[in-house]
């Protein structure tokens, strides 16, 4: 017969060897379990940020059988989004979809955040990224990115560049354009691309790099005139308009990428589930066209690839803005 100690130890022996086989209903639930994710979006429905994003959620709740739903919350050049999710539970539950704005040129441009955008979050998937178009009025006398320079220098410190908002990739391509150049620019915002465009068309301004969404029916519609994209490449929906690189500005590149993110202390399996989403999304050569008819590249890539280059997107842009002493006043 056992003793008391030997019929403790295998009562203990026997919960190990059961804790080893616990059925389902007694492990921790799978990632995200039938609960929805949410994808904030920092800026207001219909922009080219919400449009990604919808497509994206969409695709990922397709492809995996979640429920990845949108929220807008938009305010302070998409700081507030951020702010919110930096803040929220790291469970994976609540992520949101980031940007160069407000991911780079923010933390650089802006004296006071309301988040750290190195240590709050943690980058879980680049998704795309898509250029800025520098157009000017079709009635332009300025062909080409070298006439609008000479004219701007013709012009110092009036040489107007109209602005969808502050801090915004297309407000940062002119300022480094400016920079690059050495010519003088007077920037005019407005709250949003509707009516910076209109007032473009109307000659209020001279020029505006805007998203291509904002331009291109007009640019087919030759009442905008397209002088050259901020990419690398040419974009497959603008292939004669050449990049500033190749009109005489080598290794010029502004791009507003966008990048899903989650709080900081969100646990490694739960970015790597998010990820392979992500990836299997991009995968798709549908995705690939459809994100090319509006002028985005898809990106992809693993989580520690997104950070890199954010971390890298960070440093180019504050050194711009060191090096040009751009400030919002």
């Amino acid at each position: 017969m056992m003793n008391r100690r030997q019929l403790v130890a295998a009562a203990l022996l026997g919960c190990t060897q059961l804790g080893a086989t616990l059925p389902a209903w007694a492990q921790a639930p799978a990632y995200p379990d039938g609960r929805p994710i949410k994808l904030v979006v920092p800026y207001t429905p219909g922009g080219g940020t919400d449009t990604v994003a919808r497509f994206i959620a969409a695709r990922i709740s397709a492809e995996t059988r979640w429920s990845m739903i949108v929220e807008n919350r938009p305010g302070a050049a998409g700081n507030i989004g951020m702010d919110i999710v930096a803040k929220s539970k790291p469970d994976g539950l609540m992520v949101g979809l980031g940007q160069t704005a407000n991911l780079a040129i923010n933390p650089a441009l802006m004296p006071r955040m309301p988040f750290d955008a190195e240590k709050d979050l943690v980058p879980v998937a680049l998704v795309a990224s898509q250029p800025v178009v520098l157009v000017v009025r079709a009635d332009s006398p300025w062909k080409t990115l070298g006439d609008a320079i000479k004219a701007a220098k013709a012009k110092p410190g009036d040489f107007k560049q109209a602005l969808a908002g502050n801090g915004t990739v297309g407000h940062l391509a002119g300022e480094m354009l400016a920079h690059r150049a050495q010519f003088q620019v007077l920037n005019v915002p407005y709250k949003g691309a509707g009516p910076a465009v209109n007032d473009l068309l109307g000659g209020s301004t001279d020029f505006m790099f805007a998203t291509p969404q904002s331009v291109l029916e007009m640019i087919k519609g030759k009442r905008l005139r397209a002088l050259a994209v901020t990419s690398a490449q040419r974009l497959a929906v603008l292939q004669d308009v050449p990049t500033v690189a190749e009109s005489g500005y080598a290794g010029f590149e502004a791009v507003d990428w966008k990048v899903i993110v989650a709080p900081a202390a969100t646990p490694a399996a739960v970015v790597q589930a998010l990820n392979a989403a992500n990836e299997k999304v991009l995968s798709k050569p549908e995705t690939i066209a459809l994100l090319a008819t509006e002028g985005s590249t898809a990106m992809g890539g693993s989580p520690a690839k997104a950070q890199q280059y954010i971390a890298a997107e960070q440093r180019k842009w504050a050194r711009l803005i060191k090096d040009a002493n751009i400030t919002l006043e």
